[in-house]
């Protein structure tokens, strides 16, 4: 059988079952049950008995094991017996935990998931990749992601970077030409490969492969083993705890001789050192920034930013320039014709009159370079262009009937650095070629005009007319494309060549009004430290009118056009960049050069984008966002964030959850460890002092797994403050645990273990070891309970108040009764070795636990005052 290459078009349609107007829903739909989805299999999965066995795999969890070991040879069966469990338990935590992140994963991938122009009986829709089915009319334009294999039925200039299968960097032509021989992937000049990147063009393409039957699907059989990779929290999490655990076992063994040379029994050594591993290892710690940091992503989703990297959300509390494109981020996104110049005549759109020769020819110009259109009430392609074919259709001249009629014999497609489209028709039986663009760019190619009067030659004061024009239409804020044409020479070929001789036509004028919202996100941004730029390949007049109206542009900042850059050396272009808000009419290369000089004086950048020239700058910068509505699948691909609504507001909300969500997770974190550092400093001066162990192993896990989880989860939850966005960018190159961090968890953890440590000594003069241990055990449990208020924010509770965060009293109730429950309840008193308590011992056990709380809420109000 001949390979798809070596077929001719009827042929691969007949093969495929299908004709030019696409499957039917049912036959989609069928093909889709019995072919299965368009994806590529993941590698093996590791099984919930390997992910749950994996839990034990951890040096802090191998002393716990040890820990109960030791309590077995002790004779304390029941500690044994609760240790065991909550190793068990914190496993089947982790498992769980384990199990949802992969489905959070592939929620997100779903998410961030590929659409295909497809065409389904004789219409043009939009469905999600993995819908794709052999025999599906692909429609492929620049910017897109192939989906799957295909054979080229239709090529107008089509480019395709196929280096993901091939190693060759530079694009490849494709034609629609049958190959006779048989020949490799690479010169197969008539196909199209799934995970290849249309960089020019575009193409009408038949799917020959869906899924693993693709080329790329066939590689990803044999390699199929891809590892998430750690953020740079995870990375810092990962050292702390394995520094921690080599700390936690050099003090248990001092300890351990210590009580040794005292001339303590072994097996009570052994439980010295044991509940020392016990307080020290901080059991939640991993699960608790895992559910903050998931909680957080949650909430970015919801509030329309797909975060594709969980680092990004690190990064983006540290952000202090954000480079936003204008069309769409900072503006509606609704293009509306406003005005139209023609016969010299400023005159609305409703005016143009479809018998006039001259205004019919300035519509089929519109309608004709144009690849977008409006499928039930929705626009599909690019605004610009949906808006001119809304204007038509208003008019009364429907896109899709002069399409039907005038099919489209060649094109080259619009791109940012000729800023032109030009497409070639049979206009009333005559070769034409239609042109749209920039005023400036095809007004150095228009040699005529076009008036009621007939076509003359354009002279300069014509063009002074036109640009007068093109000026009081960009003072206003509106969108300039001018429009033009020529008939074809006799069997002229479309080159960019081509693109001269015009007869011009007229001006027509939109306006993509900012968002309501955009102004308030501008000066959101600014009082966060974060410098608002707008980069646009508008006229730099346009640019600067939106910018002003938002409060991107001040009075004293500049405008800077590309060509004003490129002339700009390195040294000059530092000097001025920080008084430059609007960068206009520029390139890829000048994206790039801004995100750069920004980065060499230490900030850190956020670049929007949606095209495929976007994409080196999206890779470029710190915090690549692309648009999730008007985006190509190429800058999807490259940025870390995904905005679904396209809204620069959405930028600034993001950012605060990022700093949020840091703050929350450095807070949890500082609840867990000086709580900790109570325990460790409690169990160190025992030693020292040659007293009792204050705590049973079972005691400390009943602290770090239950009352300490919740209150640690409640604070993941806080609220963004007020002051959130009031402060300066963070540091990326800080560190969480920071002198200051460090310093203010050995003062709270020191003033709990010197409440316990009273309670102790008092248990101990009432009633020996047993009631001194319980007496500390439960101070200790409830300062920490109470400590979860502390560490809720920097500032004193008098000004955060209650009713922000509920959580945090539904937590310390919950560990309340927990810490009651095991005090008075029989059975749980017999199994976490608790003595009896009276109501006087309860009273000052309640009262000292307090104590810390009071101490560090008057430091804080004192420094808020």
């Amino acid at each position: 059988m001949k390979m798809w290459y070596q077929q001719s078009e009827e042929e691969v349609l007949q093969s495929l079952h299908v004709t030019k107007d696409g499957h039917t829903s049912e036959s989609a739909a069928e093909i889709l049950s019995s072919k299965g989805p368009n994806v590529l299999e993941g590698g093996k999965k590791k099984s919930t008995l390997e992910v749950f066995l994996s839990q034990f795999a951890d040096l802090l969890v191998i002393i716990l094991i040890i820990a109960a070991i030791v309590s077995m040879m002790t004779g304390n069966s029941e500690s044994t017996i609760v240790i065991v469990a909550v190793i068990i338990l914190n496993a089947i935590l982790g498992t769980v935990q384990h199990k949802k992140a992969e489905k959070s994963l592939d929620s997100l991938k779903s998410l961030s998931s590929p659409t295909a122009k497809v065409i389904r009986e004789g219409q043009k829709i939009e469905i999600d990749s993995k819908d794709v089915v052999p025999g599906d009319i692909l429609v492929l334009e620049a910017g897109d992601l192939v989906v799957a294999d295909g054979r080229v039925l239709n090529s107008y200039s089509l480019q395709v970077n196929e280096s993901s299968l091939t190693g060759e960097s530079t694009s490849v032509d494709k034609s629609e030409a049958v190959i006779q021989n048989e020949v490799p992937l690479a010169d197969r000049t008539n196909m199209v490969y799934s995970s290849s990147l249309v960089t020019y063009g575009r193409a009408v393409v038949v799917v020959t492969a869906t899924g693993m039957d693709t080329e790329i699907g066939k590689i990803a059989s044999l390699m199929n083993a891809t590892k998430e990779k750690k953020t740079p929290l995870q990375v810092s999490l990962d050292q702390f705890s394995s520094k921690l655990a080599v700390v936690i076992m050099i003090i248990c063994a001092i300890v351990f001789a210590l009580s040794i040379y005292r001339k303590m029994p072994i097996l009570d050594s052994l439980m010295f050192a044991v509940a020392l591993a016990v307080a020290a290892i901080p059991e939640a710690l991993s699960s608790i920034v895992t559910i903050v940091q998931a909680m957080g992503t949650q909430k970015m989703a919801k509030e329309h930013a797909i975060i594709k990297e969980l680092k990004a959300v690190e990064s983006l509390g540290c952000v202090s320039v954000i480079c936003s494109d204008k069309t769409g981020t900072l503006t509606q996104n609704k293009m509306t014709v406003q005005e139209v110049y023609i016969d010299q005549n400023v005159i609305a759109p409703d005016k143009i009159d479809i018998k006039n020769q001259l205004h019919r020819y300035l519509l089929y110009d519109a309608i004709l370079t144009n690849d977008s259109t409006i499928v039930d009430g929705k626009g599909i392609g690019d605004p610009t262009e949906y808006a001119l074919v809304e204007m038509a259709r208003n008019i009364g001249l429907p896109d899709e009937v002069i399409r039907e009629m005038m099919p489209r014999l060649e094109e080259i497609p619009f791109d940012s650095d000729r800023k032109l489209m030009t497409t070639k028709y049979n206009l009333h039986g005559v070769p034409t070629l239609l042109t749209k663009g920039a005023v400036d760019v095809l007004l150095d190619r228009t040699t005529r005009i076009r008036t009621s009067e007939g076509i003359r030659k354009l002279t300069e004061e014509d063009k002074a007319k036109i640009l007068d024009q093109n000026l009081k239409f960009s003072e206003n804020g509106l969108r300039v494309l001018a429009f033009a044409y020529r008939e074809a020479e006799e069997k002229e070929t479309l080159s960019l060549e081509s693109e001269d001789n015009y007869i011009f036509l007229g001006l027509i004028s939109m306006i993509d009004p900012p968002r309501t919202e955009s102004e308030e996100a501008v000066s959101d941004a600014k009082r966060a430290g974060i410098k608002p730029i707008m980069i646009t390949g508008d006229h730099k007049i346009t640019a600067t009118a939106i910018a002003k109206q938002i409060g991107i542009y001040v009075d004293g900042d500049l405008a800077v056009t590309g060509s004003e850059l490129d002339a700009m050396s390195d040294e000059e272009l530092d000097e001025k960049i920080s008084k430059i808000s609007v960068y206009a009419r520029v390139s890829p290369e000048n994206k790039i050069r801004i995100v750069d000089a920004w980065q060499r004086k230490g900030n850190v950048v956020s670049m929007t984008g949606d095209g495929v020239n976007d994409a080196p700058a999206l890779k470029k910068a710190d915090i690549g966002v692309a648009m999730g509505i008007t985006g190509t699948e190429v800058s999807k691909d490259a940025a870390s964030m995904i905005l679904t609504d396209d809204n620069f507001a959405t930028i600034i909300k993001a950012v605060a959850n990022g700093r949020n969500v840091y703050r929350n997770i450095k807070n949890a974190i500082q609840f867990l460890l000086s709580g900790n550092m109570a325990g460790i400093l409690s169990v160190l001066y025992t030693s020292i002092m040659a007293l009792p162990v204050p705590f049973q192993p079972v005691h400390l896990l009943f602290i770090n797994l239950l009352t300490d989880s919740l209150p640690a989860i409640a604070i993941g939850m806080e609220p963004a403050e007020k002051d959130l966005l009031a402060e300066k960018p963070r540091d990326p190159q800080e560190g969480i645990l920071t002198k200051k961090f460090m310093r203010d968890i050995l003062l709270q953890g020191g003033l709990i273990a010197v409440v316990t440590m009273i309670a102790f000594h008092t248990g101990l003069s009432q009633g020996g070891s047993a009631l001194a241990s319980t007496m500390a055990f439960a101070t200790l449990t409830a300062a920490r309970l109470f400590h979860g208020f502390n560490c809720r924010s920097r500032h004193s509770i008098i000004r955060l108040g209650f009713s922000g965060n509920w959580y945090s009293l539904g937590a310390f109730a919950a560990g309340m009764v927990l810490l009651n429950l095991v005090l008075f309840v029989p059975v749980l008193k017999r199994l976490f070795l608790v003595a009896t308590l009276t109501g006087t011992q309860l009273g000052m056990i309640y009262l000292l636990a307090f104590i810390p709380t009071v101490i560090i809420q008057i430091i804080k109000i004192t420094r808020e005052h």
